[in-house]
């Protein structure tokens, strides 16, 4: 079987920056994901939102990147959410104890 490849669609509203993430996220793809985030990660007038729905793997670079936006944001007072979380991915998420800092958006 074939790994999906990682993709990220960027949408814009008029409050929201979504990034939309299918595929696998680990460590082969942390300069995408970076050079996706760079843009908006200083911005405190939209909401950051990374919509999950057709992500199939995560790893631990993949979780380690989506706490360091929820540090980053947290700081700066800017708003971040995660939506659309897959069950596979949302149980690492409470096994790594992260879901409970992770603003849930939308359900699928």
């Amino acid at each position: 079987m074939k790994a999906q490849q990682f993709q990220i669609e960027q949408k814009e509203t008029n409050d929201s920056y979504i990034l939309s993430l299918a595929g696998e996220l680990d460590l082969s793809v942390v300069p995408q994901l970076r050079s996706a985030l760079e843009p908006v990660m200083d911005r405190k007038d939209q909401k950051l939102v990374l919509n999950l729905r057709e992500l199939s793997y995560i790893d631990s670079t993949g979780i380690g990147i989506i706490v360091s936006i929820l540090k980053y944001r947290d700081g700066i007072d800017a708003p971040f959410s995660v939506t659309d979380i897959p069950p596979t991915i949302q149980r690492l998420f409470d096994l790594t104890g992260i879901s409970g800092y992770l603003t849930e958006g939308t359900e699928q």
